[in-house]
């Protein structure tokens, strides 16, 4: 399963240049409920609602949101191989979470940062 970070949505919602083909919004994909708020904040400080709203919204229907579980909640208080900000320790904390409960995960992602710290967990990159 592929778990799908913000930068990835945000690419395609935004138009940018680095966008997923459309084929990969066909994949089966979770993500942290951090990922909604992450987007539509986002959205809504670039005063893009009314023309980019309906494609969020399209986008995170099709993805399984999971809650904070104190299981995630508690990973991420603890230290991780390199450095991360404090949204990324959550999701990956989600990802170790969904692996432990045996999900085969692969991050998608377009922030370095968070593919790094990923790697440095053993979390596959899904190839974009």
């Amino acid at each position: 399963m592929i778990y799908v970070d913000s930068s990835v949505v945000l690419a395609d919602v935004l138009a940018e240049q680095r966008s997923p083909p459309a084929e990969f919004w066909n994949e089966p994909m979770v993500a942290s409920r951090l990922l909604e708020y992450e987007t539509w904040t986002k959205i809504n400080a670039l005063g893009l609602g009314r023309t980019r709203g309906d494609r969020a919204s399209a986008i995170l229907d099709h993805i399984t949101m999971v809650e904070l579980s104190s299981s995630a909640l508690g990973r991420a208080l603890d230290p991780f191989p390199i450095a991360v900000r404090t949204l990324d320790a959550l999701h990956l904390a989600t990802i170790e979470h969904l692996r432990s409960l045996g999900h085969d995960m692969e991050l998608a992602s377009y922030d370095a940062r968070l593919i790094a710290a990923a790697r440095a967990l053993g979390i596959p990159i899904f190839r974009l």
